[in-house]
C-alpha cells in the first residue's frame, strides 16, 4: 500500500538519492515543518521524496532499523519505507514506524506539537491513544552531530 502511495505522489515531487544527501534532506524537511531533526534517525537512506503540493514525504532505507531514544527510554522501529503527510508541527497518516510499549510494538500514525511553547511532542496510534514526551528527547544525538 505505501509503495502505491509513493507511486501516486512521485509526479511533481522533489526526489533525492544517496545516503548523505538523503540524510541532509530529511533533516531539512523536519526543520521546515518545525519537528526535531532527530525524529527520524535512519541510516542507509537510498531515496527521499517530498511532494510539496500534497505534503507527502517518503523515505526508503536499505534495511529496517531499530533505534533507542535514550532520553525517554523507548525503542522505535523504522521499516524500510516510511511515509507521512506533513505540515507545520505535524506528521499524519504515518506508516512504517512502531514504538515498543512494554512487550508489544505499537504503530505510530501521528506525530505533532500542538503548542510550540509547551516543549512537548505527541505520538498517537490509529486508535487515538497518545503519549507526550519532551521535544528535546528527539534532538539529534551526539553521534549524529559529528556528521
Amino acid at each position: 500500500m505505501t509503495t502505491q502511495q509513493v507511486i501516486n505522489h512521485r509526479e511533481d515531487a522533489e526526489i533525492y538519492n544517496g545516503e548523505t544527501l538523503c540524510k541532509q534532506k530529511s533533516h531539512e524537511i523536519l526543520q521546515e515543518i518545525s519537528l526535531p531533526k532527530g525524529l527520524l534517525p535512519l541510516d542507509d537512506i537510498v531515496e527521499i521524496g517530498y511532494n510539496r503540493s500534497t505534503g507527502f514525504v517518503w523515505l526508503k532505507q536499505k534495511k529496517k532499523k531499530e533505534h533507542r531514544f535514550k532520553a525517554i527510554g523507548r525503542s522505535v522501529s523504522y521499516e524500510t519505507e516510511v511515509t507521512a503527510f506533513v505540515e507545520k508541527y505535524r506528521m499524519k497518516r504515518l506508516t512504517g514506524v512502531k514504538s515498543k510499549e512494554l512487550f508489544i510494538w505499537v504503530t505510530i500514525s501521528d506525530i505533532c506539537i500542538d503548542d510550540s511553547d509547551s516543549g512537548k511532542i505527541t505520538f498517537a496510534n490509529p486508535t487515538g491513544i497518545s503519549r507526550n514526551f519532551p521535544v528535546s528527547a528527539f534532538d539529534l544525538e551526539e553521534e549524529d552531530n559529528k556528521n
